[in-house]
């Protein structure tokens, strides 16, 4: 599930977490303990091998999927927690348990995929007209990405060659932990190398210094200049672990009959082809405006921003947020804030009992420390981050579905962020953040001119914004294309950035070291463009008069939310917009955001 939400930046921040009501650890009694891990393990895995022989003992019918979907779930229940912990417990015993447990699940899972006669019991339910006619559309569907599971993964392969794709997904994941690992690992510079009047923004360590990300948000051009040129300083052992990430990666594609991985990745998706790189226009604008996000902070504090989102929630879908006491144990930290709402930890489907499984997610975010005299504070960048990653809860929270293995954001990648990019436009519309942004001290709402000149700042720069994600698109396409690659990643990455972004490589640099969306989002990069895309479309058509508009919202939650990944995704696009674009509508959409005349703010309102 890593790969649906965005990484959380490197920093000093606190980690603000938001999960359903349960108790114990996440409601996993076992989890008192980083042994617990092994015992959740052991009970999913004993379950999942009485799951198999139903399975495969069972006639086909309905009852073959909700098999199918039991096994899913109890696996990922498991391996979904585990994998939000290992990167966001502070336990390090804790940390090693969850990938420990993510690790051997992982294994099991790649172990059933090419499991012929778990397959067959599936294989019999497809090839049985009568009994499919019978199914309703969603139950058909989920029966039909199973079958698609079994076959990327090599189930038409002899015992030897899938046992070689089993090895090869195994050896994936553990190059895949290791090298997001070593994206955020900080590097190290004698401190005297650096003017003494900027040490102070690094982490000092003895006679060295920490540099432990880019420094973006920061008004001085030299700390800047510094944290790009140390931070992107190229490691040996992460370079390696990314060119055999790359090439186990084409290996497995090939394998199992693909001509490159991107032609597996994109299976199943909106896009389809990799051919859809060329798609996009190279656009690059020079960006005109500076702001100061601390003037903005004091308008932006954590509790108001909450208080925007539920009464948008409240206005748009009916729904509120009420926030809940956590039980001793459940969580680890009191910065942790527990909601009625929604990192996926389980995923909601109808039990067996009749009852609905409410889902539990967990929003992870860097953000810094309230202190005795003001509360924590988000810039419009961290107040963008959260109605972003809302996005995602809502899908979540909202779908419906009857099985978990296609809940919520359980979809194709470049649809899965349509829901989380449309939520920056409301967070970028002044109607909306007029309603939360108060300054903490007076009250003082946001000054229109303060808000004017944010929007003349996104607008301008928003150009060469979708330049760069043009950039990560192609480059992830590049990487994921063809092998042997014609050159090192590193030449890869210069050659590239020279061509599609316009701003010239910085020797010594290797961000491709630091890029780990490379890991859960490996060749579908490109789904922020699609998403933003989609979203584009959906706001101008849809909200942009009245982002409140509640009959909307209601169209939205049915057609878009509800879904999850039980229905094909152009098809819930199809019904949002009352029409089935094209792909020239796709690249509209994008450039049209980047219209001078296009009001993201209405300031006039």
């Amino acid at each position: 599930i890593g790969g649906l939400f965005n990484e959380p930046e490197t920093g000093n921040g606190d980690v603000f977490s938001l999960c359903c009501a349960l108790q114990g650890l996440f409601g996993v009694p076992e989890l008192n303990c980083p042994e617990g891990f092994q015992e959740a393990q052991n009970r999913a895995l004993q379950e999942s091998e009485q799951l198999v022989q139903k399975a495969c003992s069972t006639p086909p019918g309905p009852e073959t999927v909700m098999i199918f979907d039991q096994l899913s779930d109890g696996l990922c229940r498991v391996a979904d927690l585990a994998d939000f912990v290992k990167i966001a417990h502070p336990d390090f015993a804790f940390r090693e348990a969850a990938e420990e447990a993510c690790r051997n699940i992982g294994t099991m899972v790649e172990k059933l995929n090419t499991d012929v006669e778990l397959c067959q019991s599936l294989r019999r339910l497809l090839a049985d007209e009568i009994v499919m006619r019978s199914l309703d559309p969603e139950t058909r569907r989920v029966a039909e990405l199973f079958m698609f599971d079994f076959e990327i993964s090599g189930i038409h392969l002899d015992e030897e060659k899938r046992k070689k794709a089993v090895n090869l997904n195994v050896r994936i994941l553990d190059l895949c932990n290791e090298f997001l690992s070593g994206t955020h690992l900080p590097n190290k510079i004698d401190k005297h190398v650096l003017p003494e009047h900027i040490r102070y923004n690094f982490t000092a360590e003895g006679n060295y210094l920490q540099v432990a990300g880019l420094h973006a948000d920061c008004p001085d051009d030299l700390v800047r200049e510094a944290a790009y040129k140390i931070f992107l300083y190229p490691n040996a052992e992460q370079l390696s672990r990314l060119e055999e990430l790359l090439a186990s990666r084409n290996s497995l594609a090939q394998l199992v009959g693909y001509d490159t991985f991107s032609h597996r990745a994109l299976q199943g998706t909106m896009a389809r082809n990799p051919g859809i790189r060329h798609v996009w226009k190279d656009i690059l604008r020079n960006s005109m405006y500076n702001i100061d996000p601390g003037l903005y902070c004091p308008f932006f504090s954590l509790g108001a921003c909450m208080e925007g989102l539920n009464s948008l929630f409240s206005q748009l879908l009916g729904i509120s947020l009420y926030a809940e006491q956590t039980q001793r144990g459940e969580v680890w930290s009191e910065d942790v804030r527990k909601l009625d709402c929604h990192f996926t930890v389980r995923g909601g489907r109808l039990r067996e009992n009749g009852e609905y499984q409410l889902p539990v997610v967990v929003l992870m975010l860097s953000l810094p420390r309230s202190t005795r005299g003001a509360p924590t504070l988000l810039s419009p960048g961290m107040m963008e981050n959260l109605f972003h990653e809302m996005g995602h809860a809502m899908h979540s929270m909202l779908g419906r579905t009857r099985y978990q293995h296609v809940t919520g954001t359980r979809c194709p990648t470049d649809f899965a962020e349509v829901p989380s990019i449309l939520m920056e436009y409301f967070a970028n519309d002044y109607r909306v953040v007029n309603q939360f942004a108060r300054h903490y001290k007076t009250g003082q709402p946001l000054p229109k001119n303060m808000v004017s000149r944010l929007c003349e700042s996104k607008k301008v720069c928003a150009a060469a914004d979708m330049q760069l994600q043009v950039f990560y698109a192609v480059l992830d396409q590049i990487y994921h294309g063809k092998h042997p690659l014609r050159k090192s990643t590193t030449e890869i990455l210069k050659e590239t950035q020279e061509k599609v972004y316009g701003l010239p490589y910085v020797p010594n640099t290797a961000w491709q070291l630091r890029f780990s969306h490379l890991v859960g989002y490996g060749a579908k990069y490109y789904s922020y463009l699609m998403s933003r895309a989609v979203a584009s479309m959906v706001w101008k058509q849809c909200f942009a008069q009245d982002p409140f508009d509640r009959a909307m919202g209601e169209r939205y939650r049915r057609e878009m939310l509800a879904h999850g990944g039980g229905k094909e995704p152009i098809l819930m696009v199809q019904g949002m917009l009352q029409k089935l674009p094209s792909v020239e509508d796709f690249v509209d959409a994008l450039v049209s955001d980047l219209d001078q005349d296009f009001e993201t703010f209405i300031t006039d309102s």
